[in-house]
């Protein structure tokens, strides 16, 4: 009985070690809502400028993965590591499998053409590493991921897939 437990309590430990050897950004959360990609590297010279700049050519996909629950976007807020942040105001709703391109810059939200602006023009996302977080309206964490141009961006093209 003494060499089950002691087995046992091993094995316990062993799993727990391993849980905790996962960093945060490959941890699993439960919700429909993830990040399916980001054009973290605007095409071209960065520019902030509202007018004549491209920072609406920076942007985020995130994705509806449920089979069967429509997903209302607002109050879901959107950060990255420094604590830049943006929070979903209005209802924009997401049907299973729908997505949404959240840019920066300003200009016309729409859900017929899956597109929500950030109404400001300075880039948030770094162009040699960051990390993004997705929370529910809740405040739980929806979705995380980090990246870094040299390790995430096998072809430098300045834009990441996390889930397919």
């Amino acid at each position: 009985m003494r060499i089950r437990l002691v087995a046992t309590t091993a094995l316990a430990a062993g799993a727990l070690t391993a849980l905790s050897a996962v960093p945060a950004q490959a941890a699993e959360y439960d919700s429909a809502l993830k990040i399916r990609g980001i054009q973290y590297d605007a095409p071209g010279s960065d520019s902030n400028r509202c007018s004549g700049g491209n920072t609406a050519e920076e942007y985020l996909t995130i994705k509806n993965y449920s089979r069967s629950t429509t997903v209302n976007l607002k109050g879901y807020v959107v950060k990255d590591a420094a604590g830049n942040k943006f929070t979903f105001t209005a209802s924009h709703t997401l049907q299973p499998g729908d997505y949404v391109k959240l840019r920066g810059g300003n200009g016309t939200d729409s859900d017929t053409k899956n597109v929500v602006y950030r109404d400001n023009c300075n880039f948030m996302w770094n162009n040699d590493k960051d990390t993004i977080y997705v929370y529910k309206p809740s405040g739980s964490r929806a979705d995380v991921h980090s990246y870094t141009r040299s390790g995430s961006d096998a072809d430098g093209n300045g834009y990441i897939t996390f889930h397919g």
